[in-house]
């Protein structure tokens, strides 16, 4: 594999590298590989070398504090910039996350996530990007392009097979070289191949007996020696466990710090001869490398000046744009003449909106990928403003948040921090009645020296009557007060997950429930004398405010709901899932939308034959209705501009533009792979190379929808197609009303059985094309040699299966217009 050409910048920054690292002793390199806090690294001023910051990045730049105070630009979710199935849109995301990283003084953003959707059960499978391995590596090096674009970093991750939660960091998946190769290493090869990303995240699991984070044989042989990786390999927090198996395996930087394997640790293996200083030096350049790179180290240019950085792009205006293009309307039934989507305005004068997720956006997934942004739509919103006065109503319906969750709508909370004689020693606004300080991120002034307690403190606003369940989720002595008066206090111990994270934050668990009445202020606090536990890897504070709501009869709010919606021309439902069902941390147990909300949507379709159902997931849910309303349009996490794009999108004033990156099953139990559960430790991938539609179609089982399906507002004929083995030329016409955007995508097909086992098809390329009514495009996509090729396990390399195949063009995988024969 060839790099990028070296420049006479890359010479000039080789040679401040050098320079710097001559300057170092034992003890200086050993720390530099070790996070000073839970986001940086040291600086060593004498090198000239500035304190290297790094932050979560997937969907918008947090910085280095859990706080609203700099909000961030939330884009939508990365299945839904997967969704888009265009590589320059998500170079676009990149670049605007690059500059809110500059603006917040972040240098490596630790994104994207390049996992694959092995099961549809995965509980990280909204922050990963497809089933499939080569449309992950064309979004993914999009998206490295474009925050490189801007000067700063990434760190593709996890390497690698980091496809499910259940057990994380002590899971060792078994995963024959073939599948290892063709599916789950090929996205980082052909994002290091293609965009020469600056950082790679070494994971939690083991692969194959060996810990990510002292893996020789996919670090340093793989990576590095066959790929050609030149720059810094960071573990996933608290993931490095050994400090020679680090070193010797490749790990540059043990994250978080200050307690870390590296450190005095490795300055004293190296000293004791378990460890060469050269391993060391090695690593250290990498990271001085990273440095020079994103303009941290003296005397090195770094790769984008500022007059080299991209135009500023409109954070909002991009959130929106990502959004529609990514929305996939998966059913548009046409009734009476004309489409349910979009909505005819002659023939829709009333809309009754129904869904708890349609006044209370869930615009993210959670976990590590939480930002705050400046301000949220609500599909609510989006269509209160889109619509005339008096057209739209809203019901609740159905609530699928029956659990505990964080202290949110109305309550306006604040933190206050006080040493243990009770003095003041600082406080800060919170978005929510969530607390995770880990290291640094302390409110000014504040030392966990002096550090003593934490109190939430504040009000909350009910907007129902009725019993108000409070709880809390944290370690260590709490007391919780509602209204004056002090309804629980006591304290919690670690949790028993082998998830250290999980651990400590701890069980969320109901206090107190206290009646309350709409409207009616009431002042809440949370105080926590924060514990000092020994032996814990970093300093932090986790804790949280919960909060329920009154529970309603199910069937009342669905009678509701259903009154509004019979005499409406009109019924738009918004489904979703909850962070109790679908976030990181935990693999999902069922496919199924939580509370009642099958049970709206099928009541609702029974009295308005004109139903439109909107699914807020991030991953596939079962939709036991599909057939019996008008239309389903997918809205992932949808990012700030959520609401807005909706009400655009439903009313025609833009058409949705994505297509499936991952299939959707029936039910559960058609997945041909749902197995995310180790046993004895272990988790062994026997499907091989057939996940996603590969063991569908081997399967021969029928999904609900299949890979790469979405429907926009026109229609397309496929007129012709040009190919030979290196490309495929296609001709379309738009044959509708209205201009529209088609994904054109190339599926590969062997004619005729052969040796190896293979899938009947695969994904071999695709391309984006725009026309008026009327209009023809012809469209050109290069086919890569690898598309004909396996990795064979005797000879341990690429070998290119010869015979005849067919190029395939259409609009989804089942949906195949045109065809050609090749010989390879």
């Amino acid at each position: 594999m060839t790099g990028a050409p070296i420049t006479r910048a890359d010479h000039a920054r080789e040679a401040a590298v050098e320079a710097a690292l001559g300057k170092l002793d034992l003890d200086d390199k050993a720390r530099l590989l070790a996070g000073q806090d839970n986001w940086s690294l040291p600086a060593l001023p004498g090198i000239g070398l500035a304190s290297l910051v790094m932050s979560d990045g997937p969907i918008g730049v947090r910085g280095v504090r859990w706080t609203a105070d700099d909000p961030s630009v939330a884009l939508p979710s990365p299945t839904a910039l997967a969704a888009t199935w265009d590589p320059e849109l998500a170079r676009r995301a990149g670049r605007l996350l690059a500059q809110e990283a500059r603006r917040k003084g972040v240098h490596v953003l630790l994104a994207p996530t390049v996992n694959l959707h092995r099961s549809p059960l995965g509980g990280r499978h909204f922050e990963a990007y497809s089933e499939d391995p080569y449309l992950t590596g064309e979004i993914g090096t999009g998206y490295v392009l474009g925050v490189q674009d801007g000067g700063v970093g990434t760190t593709v991750k996890h390497f690698v097979a980091n496809d499910a939660e259940t057990d994380r960091f002590t899971v060792d998946n078994i995963v024959a070289p073939r599948p290892l190769r063709e599916l789950y290493l090929a996205p980082f090869e052909a994002i290091v191949d293609n965009a020469h990303p600056w950082g790679i995240m070494a994971a939690y699991n083991r692969v194959n007996g060996g810990s990510m984070t002292e893996h020789r044989h996919l670090q340093k042989e793989i990576l590095r020696g066959e790929w050609g990786f030149d720059g810094f390999i960071v573990s996933d927090w608290l993931a490095a466990r050994s400090t020679t198996g680090a070193i010797l395996g490749g790990l540059d930087v043990a994250m978080p710090g200050p307690k870390t394997v590296y450190g005095d640790a490795l300055a004293t293996a190296v000293r004791a001869g378990e460890v060469e200083e050269s391993l060391v030096d090695d690593a250290v350049r990498n990271v001085l490398r990273l440095a020079a790179r994103v303009g941290a180290l003296d005397n090195a240019p770094a790769v984008v000046a500022g007059s080299q950085l991209p135009a500023p792009l409109d954070g909002d205006a991009l959130a929106r744009e990502v959004a529609r293009r990514s929305f996939v309307l998966v059913r548009n039934e046409v009734r009476d003449g004309h489409p349910a989507l979009p909505l005819d305005p002659a023939r829709t004068r009333t809309v009754a909106l129904s869904g708890a997720a349609a006044r209370d956006a869930r615009i993210l997934g959670g976990g590590s990928a939480t930002v705050f942004p400046p301000h949220v739509v609500s599909p609510l919103d989006g269509l209160t403003a889109a619509l005339p006065d008096g057209a739209l109503s809203y019901r609740v319906g159905a609530d699928p948040s029956d659990q505990l969750a964080v202290a949110a709508q109305g309550f306006e909370l604040r933190a206050v921090c006080r040493a243990a004689d009770g003095r003041e020693l600082g406080t800060v606004d919170l978005p929510s009645g969530m607390i995770q300080w880990v290291g640094a991120d302390l409110p000014d002034g504040v030392t966990y020296d002096e550090l003593h307690s934490v109190e939430f403190t504040g009000t909350f606003t009910p907007r129902e009557s009725g019993d108000h369940t409070f709880g809390t989720r944290g370690i260590g002595p709490l007391v919780l007060t509602v209204g004056g008066e002090r309804v629980w206090e006591g304290e919690e111990g670690l949790g028993t997950s082998t998830d250290p994270f999980n651990a400590f934050f701890g069980e969320r668990l109901p206090r107190a429930r206290v009646t309350l009445l709409e409207g009616e202020c009431v002042d809440v606090s949370l105080r926590l004398t924060v514990p000092r536990l020994p032996g814990m890897p970093m300093d932090a504070v986790a804790f949280s405010l919960l909060h329920l709501g009154p529970q309603r009869d199910p069937d009342d709010l669905i009678a509701e709901a259903v009154e509004a919606a019979r005499t409406a021309d009109t019924a738009v439902v918004v489904v979703a899932t909850t962070t109790a069902v679908e976030s990181e941390g935990f693999d999902r147990t069922s496919l199924e939308l939580p509370g009642h909300q099958n049970a709206l949507v099928a009541a609702v379709a029974a009295v308005n034959p004109h139903t439109v159902v909107v699914v807020n997931t991030g991953s596939p849910v079962e939709l036991p209705w599909r057939d019996d309303v008008s239309a389903v349009l997918l809205s992932w996490f949808p990012g700030q501009e959520g609401g807005a794009v909706l009400a655009d999108v439903l009313t025609g004033a833009e058409e949705p533009g994505g297509r499936l990156t991952t299939t959707w099953p029936v039910t559960l139990a058609d997945a041909p792979v749902t197995d995310t559960t180790p046993v004895d430790g272990e988790l062994h991938y026997t499907e091989g190379v057939f996940i996603g539609y590969r063991a569908w179609e081997r399967a021969g089982t029928t999904p609900a929808y299949p890979f790469g399906h979405g429907l926009g507002y026109t229609d397309w004929e496929y007129e012709s197609l040009d190919a030979t083995a290196d490309r495929a030329t296609v001709t379309l016409r738009n044959t509708g009303t209205r201009p529209g955007r088609e994904t054109v995508q190339i599926y590969l097909a062997p004619e005729a059985a052969d040796a190896p086992e293979r899938p009947v098809r695969w994904l071999a390329g695709f391309a984006s094309v725009e026309a008026g009514p009327g209009e023809s495009v012809e469209v050109t996509i290069p086919l890569r040699a690898r598309a004909y090729q396996i990795w064979d396990e005797e000879t341990h390399g690429w070998t290119t299966v010869p015979g005849t195949y067919q190029i395939q063009a259409g609009r989804s995988l089942t949906d195949r217009r045109l065809s050609a024969t090749v010989t390879r």
